[in-house]
């Protein structure tokens, strides 16, 4: 009878199959769920998550002890967080950005998006970043709209150089706009097919540190996977779905384990990439 006695752990065994240890690259996101979901999120998988979004305005409404404990259960497993874009947006049009930061920075966030994905900006990105690095909040800035469909050549070079105007205010990190459908928005055409040049062009032009796609379906999950492979950071994937999306970047997923730059390669051979 075989010796037992020695246990494997489950990361142990990944090595053995060639699983190199990757750092967390997925930002997933909380669309309001209740704070006993949101802790059994983090229990399972903190360590698979770069940050955490509490997305949209949903945290504003729910009640604020219940909001304030999400984002305490994230903080003490070293989850930095990171509110939405739009309620700045909202911010901004109704005159209120001083508050909206201060506000942000007494619930405990780590960094605020901006972005005009359905507004126009009317302050200036220095002005904004200089704003929220008085509270402590790091910045990352929202690239694209939201309701002017998918990006053409003139689109994109605006789109391109309002993102490098906000590093060079101090923000700190991009994101690629795809919504929650992956569908006519960004680099999504009307039938959710996927435009590999315009990633290309992002992570080009920034880097796959500093930019992040969003990824909120199955489809624009695995299609950026398969073409940057392991390195490509991806945001707004939804907390259940966080497990699939590593699989599959792993290349533990059926889908992915015959993908050259996914599949995994045994001990000895280059591993990340």
């Amino acid at each position: 009878m075989r010796d037992v006695s020695k246990r494997l752990s489950t990361q142990e065994y990944l090595h053995l199959i060639g699983v190199p240890d990757l750092p967390p690259l997925t930002s997933p996101f909380d669309p309001g769920y209740d704070p006993v979901t949101l802790e059994s999120h983090l229990d399972q998988s903190w360590h698979l998550m770069d940050s955490l979004k509490i997305s949209m305005a949903c945290w504003m409404i729910a009640n604020e002890a219940t909001t304030r404990r999400k984002i305490a259960a994230a903080q003490s497993h070293n989850v930095p967080t990171v509110t939405g874009g739009g309620p700045f947006e909202v911010a901004v049009a109704q005159g209120q950005l001083g508050a909206y930061l201060d506000l942000c920075s007494d619930i405990g966030v780590e960094w605020i998006e901006c972005g005009e994905g359905f507004t126009s900006l009317s302050i200036a990105p220095q002005t904004v970043v200089n704003m929220a690095h008085e509270r402590g909040l790091k910045v990352q800035y929202e690239m694209g709209k939201k309701h002017e469909g998918t990006f053409t050549s003139t689109s994109l070079d605006e789109v391109v150089a309002r993102g490098q105007a906000w590093l060079d205010a101090g923000a700190e990190q991009l994101v690629v706009e795809a919504r929650e459908s992956a569908r006519g928005v960004g680099m999504f055409e009307n039938d959710g097919s996927f435009n590999p040049a315009f990633a290309d062009r992002f992570a080009g032009e920034f880097g796959l540190d500093i930019v992040m796609f969003e990824a909120p379906n199955k489809p624009s999950q695995f299609a950026l996977l398969k073409h940057f492979g392991q390195r490509v950071r991806l945001c707004n994937v939804r907390l259940e779905e966080l497990l699939r999306v590593e699989i599959y970047r792993r290349g533990l997923h059926s889908d992915a384990f015959a993908i050259p730059n996914l599949r995994p390669t045994l001990p000895g051979r280059e591993t990340f990439r």
